[in-house]
């Protein structure tokens, strides 16, 4: 196997062959889709583009949620009373802005807001008076967890993504500061962290208490507890040795937590000074999160990858559950005055907030529905060494056309769970199937199945997304393999290994080169899942599946499109980039599209609906469906 690296050239993004080399495949892909994506634009548009709730935050005032249509991303005040405002729209700041992050003063009307331009993970915090929209405070950079202190000060979180934190410590690092409204800050938590470290913040302003959780990369983690304002006063809560630890609330003198340790499925133990209690122990299922409601604790728990809640009083006795009618995703559970407050979605639903009754009855609040009839099943296969993976299969009730697009991530510990799927409505409305494979190396089945799919073991996560590929061949179907990131990788390393397996290889914005993965932008984090390419030991493992450096001449591949932005500052374009160049020497044809209005963080709807438009008439063209 030859691991010289005959490309790395292509890593220089403002070299004048890399910019000949995008320039030369885009004109490539452009001359082979031709006017094609115009008839898919609009019909991907009239699904894609409908209000998505995109985040939310509770105040006093009301709730604040950030959603975003066809027009762009908009902050939007629900008040109590259900009358709604519009604050400020990304219009309002410019052209390609993504707005990620949301941070409403409790008490003041003061808005914060982190955008970026393009899908860059670099961008600006805004605090700005929200109705005069004058500036009152900024920060450039990967800004995190806004939590407000009082009436002139907040914490947030600061991601290194290069040289060293203020103490000293190499990139990848994060820092906690507090800061005022004059400008002057100063680090306030996270002084000695290693790289890799992660930290995250979450109050609960009701009781005047915050936590911090400290991860070293998705594996473990630590959570810290304290008085809001007094960041001297935090102390060690619970530390999960090897295990993930998460906090779900503070109630009443004790902190609430969510442990991964045992079977990894997660139970929840109370912990009043230092003296840490079970209260509710590892169900069949893994819980994903939860929320302290009046004298009531909410646990959201996912069935084959489905959210179901669990109702328990504080002391652990069960006292009901809310069972979905359809497949549903839960991303997160909220307090406020004794009201339980939901973000949901399903397959044939974006994003909306939703209330839960003292009856466990669900009650849509705020989003858009926009009424799909969708047919959405399960379905499990073997993989190579005989464990399950679960899959879900969506469709419309029309004749079929034969093709299945098959779409997987396995990584990180992220769940492929129910999620809007509007960009695939066309798809489906032609006759076309959507399967989403639940594989080892998420936490579909707890932190065991994710442990399962990473570092050494993460070949076990291409034997699942190849059975469940040839499952559906075996069926009579096209197959289309579709993944992006992780994802992307999955798919290559797939087709490098079980090409038999898909007809089209559709690769996003993906990780490709696995022994310099860790040199470039922020991969160096990712060590902790995948493996440190320095470390002999790992490197052994990752070379045998690194996709660009399993590339074989007259092997029979699919037809392959590999995608990605130049503005990703997260997974480098480079990996895209040198991975068609291989595959170009060794003869084949693969095409290359490279967005210049996207990042890894994503993009303008209209800037994706085109994405997603030229994708199509990809599929469409090489396997002759007719829309």
């Amino acid at each position: 196997m030859n691991i010289d690296d005959e490309f790395i050239h292509l890593e220089d993004l403002k070299d004048i062959q890399t910019r000949n080399f995008i320039i030369r495949h885009n004109k490539r892909f452009r001359e082979f889709i031709g006017s094609m994506p115009d008839l898919f634009y609009n019909r991907i548009r009239k699904y894609y583009g409908v209000m998505h709730v995109v985040s939310y935050k509770i105040t006093e005032k009301g709730i604040y949620a950030l959603t975003r249509d066809s027009r762009g991303y908009k902050v939007s005040l629900i008040y109590w009373n259900h009358d709604i405002s519009t604050i400020l729209s990304s219009n309002d700041i410019g052209d390609d802005v993504v707005i990620s992050g949301v941070y409403p003063h409790p008490y003041r009307n003061i808005l914060g807001i982190f955008y970026t331009r393009s899908g860059s993970d670099i961008g600006k915090l805004v605090l700005m008076e929200e109705d005069k929209k004058s500036f009152i405070d900024e920060l450039d950079g990967s800004i995190w967890s806004l939590i407000w202190i009082n009436d002139e000060e907040y914490y947030f979180t600061r991601f290194y993504r290069e040289g060293v934190s203020p103490d000293g410590v190499p990139a990848p690092a994060s820092r906690v500061f507090r800061r005022d409204l004059d400008g002057d800050e100063e680090m306030v938590f996270g002084g000695g962290l290693e790289s890799n470290y992660i930290i995250g913040l979450m109050d609960v302003r009701r009781e005047n208490w915050m936590y911090a959780v400290v991860s070293y990369g998705w594996q473990k983690s630590k959570v810290y507890g304290g008085k809001l304002d007094d960041p001297d006063d935090w102390r060690l809560v619970l530390d999960g040795g090897e295990n993930i630890v998460l906090p779900i609330s503070y109630h009443d003198g004790s902190s609430y937590l969510i442990m991964y340790d045992g079977g990894g499925l997660g139970r929840v133990v109370k912990t009043v000074d230092g003296e840490v209690e079970e209260l509710v122990p590892e169900y069949s299922y893994p819980l994903k999160g939860g929320e302290i409601v009046g004298n009531m604790l909410f646990l959201n728990y996912l069935v084959d990858a489905s959210s179901k809640i669990r109702r328990y009083d504080l002391d652990g006795n069960f006292n009901g559950e809310v069972k979905f009618n359809e497949p549903t995703n839960i991303l997160s559970i909220e307090h406020y005055d004794g009201k339980t407050l939901l973000l949901m979605q399903s397959f044939s639903r974006p994003p909306y907030l939703a209330y839960l009754t003292d009856d466990l009855d669900v009650n849509p609040l705020y989003g858009y529905d926009p009424e799909i009839d969708l047919k959405v099943s399960d379905g499990w296969v073997e993989s190579e060494d005989g464990v399950k993976i679960h899959y879900f299969r969506v469709e419309m009730d029309r004749p079929k056309n034969g093709v299945a697009i098959i779409y997987g991530y396995g990584g990180f510990g992220i769940s492929m769970t129910p999620g809007y799927i509007g960009y695939l409505i066309p798809f489906l409305e032609d006759g076309g199937i959507f399967v989403v494979a639940n594989l080892r190396g998420g936490s579909e089945y707890g932190e065991e199945w994710h442990r399962m799919g990473m570092k050494e073991n993460k070949l076990n996560v291409f034997k699942d997304f190849a059975s469940v590929a040839n499952h559906f061949k075996r069926q009579g179907f096209k197959t289309v393999c579709w993944g992006s990131s992780n994802g992307g990788l999955l798919v290559a390393a797939t087709m490098c290994k079980y090409p038999h397996t898909m007809d089209v290889a559709l690769i996003g914005y993906p990780v490709l080169d696995m022994l310099r993965f860790h040199k470039l932008f922020i991969g160096r984090l990712w060590t902790t899942e995948y493996g440190d390419p320095d470390n002999p030991k790992d490197r052994e493992y990752l070379v045998k599946y690194s996709p660009y450096h399993n590339i074989e001449p007259n092997k029979d591949y699919p037809s392959i499109l590999v995608y990605t932005g130049i503005n990703d500052d997260r997974v480098h374009p480079g990996h895209a980039l040198k991975f068609v160049a291989k595959l170009e020497k060794l003869g084949y044809k693969p095409f290359l599209r490279v967005e210049t209005r996207s990042g890894h963080m994503g993009a303008s709807p209209d800037v994706k609906a085109g994405e997603y438009s030229d994708i199509y008439a990809f599929i469409y063209k090489v396997l002759n469906i007719r829309g």
